[in-house]
């Protein structure tokens, strides 16, 4: 009976060595801070078996957040937004505008207004050659009466001869929204823009957004203008000017450029000159025929008009004039 007990006793010896062992050897881990620290004291952690925190290590990079940690720089992590390089012409209640974008979906197409950017266009449709393009480019502000009347946007995508070109008219409206596109000719569109910033009778008037500089000024060309030391169209021009060195207008060889879509048409001081250049035209006309008919490429016979008939005006003989390209006009005397 003693034996027995003996052996028992000794087995359970065993088996508590073996317990404590096994606790002994478990690796400490630190799942989570159970409390904030100092700075420069580590911070206490829950041990898994549920005994006394212990001390542990904090990776650096949850290290650096804190009281005191250095700021990350801006430029990690997401982009940076930079700001306009020039101050924006025009109420400067307005400038809150730039940088947003409003769309509207009318018919087959999305137009898109950036106030002080740009007017786009994106044709909805499942064409491989749907259109998608710039409508215009901020240019200017229209300005009628002391008081601006619309932005205009210039020098867009090429149409036929010239650019696209879009003016923005700006609305009082519960909220900031592109409510209207039209396109009342060909390649210039209409915009009406809603906004609760326009609503104040005065919001567009131009004489408060001027500098206090331009402002004397404006009041030296009125009071000139009472005492009829410039006559009204003098007026208007010294106005234009000082809007123009506010920002708020183009000079008028800006917008005549960009009303012609940037290209610059060919002038011919004399008949000579025109002779001349209709000749060198000549010439690269039958070089390039030659080419397409060495290589076998069929090609158009235009009307031909040689140089040597250049040389004065001639007079259409009845029923043999030549119809102008495009003329939906009968020929001869048929009415």
């Amino acid at each position: 009976m003693a034996a027995r007990s003996g052996g028992f006793l000794l087995l359970l010896l065993l088996l508590l060595l073996l317990g404590l062992a096994a606790r002994g050897s478990t690796t400490r881990s630190c799942p989570r801070p159970v409390a904030s620290s100092p700075r420069g004291i580590l911070p206490r952690c829950l041990r898994p078996d549920g005994g006394q925190p212990a001390s542990c290590r904090v990776p650096s990079e949850v290290a650096s957040v804190g009281p005191g940690a250095p700021v990350p720089s801006p430029s990690r992590g997401r982009p940076r937004r930079t700001r306009l390089s020039r101050s924006l012409p025009g109420p400067a209640h307005l400038f809150r505008l730039s940088g947003k974008c409003f769309s509207l979906v009318e018919s087959t197409y999305k137009y898109e207004l950036c106030p002080f950017h740009n007017v786009t266009q994106h044709e909805q449709t499942f064409r491989w050659n749907a259109y998608s393009g710039i409508l215009g480019i901020w240019h200017e502000w229209e300005i009628s009466n002391n008081t601006f009347r619309g932005m205009w946007m210039r020098d867009g995508d090429s149409c036929r001869s010239r650019s696209r070109q879009s003016k923005v008219e700006l609305t009082c409206g519960k909220s900031n929204r592109l409510a209207h596109v039209s396109e009342p000719s060909t390649c210039v569109y209409a915009l009406t823009f809603e906004t609760p910033l326009v609503c104040h009778p005065h919001s567009l008037l131009v004489y408060p957004a001027l500098p206090a500089a331009l402002q004397h000024r404006w009041d030296q060309v009125e009071q000139d203008l009472a005492d009829e030391l410039i006559t009204s169209q003098g007026y208007e021009k010294l106005l234009r000017a000082l809007f123009e060195e506010a920002g708020y207008l183009k000079t008028p060889e800006d917008s005549d450029s960009l009303r012609e879509g940037g290209a610059k048409a060919l002038a011919f001081q004399t008949l000579e000159n025109c002779s001349e250049a209709h000749r060198e035209l000549w010439k690269e006309v039958r070089r390039l025929r030659s080419l397409l008919t060495q290589h076998g490429i069929p090609y158009a016979q235009a009307a031909e008009t040689p140089p040597s008939e250049h040389g004065g005006p001639r007079t259409p003989t009845d029923g043999t004039a030549e119809q102008l390209r495009g003329d939906p006009g009968r020929r001869g005397n048929t009415l």
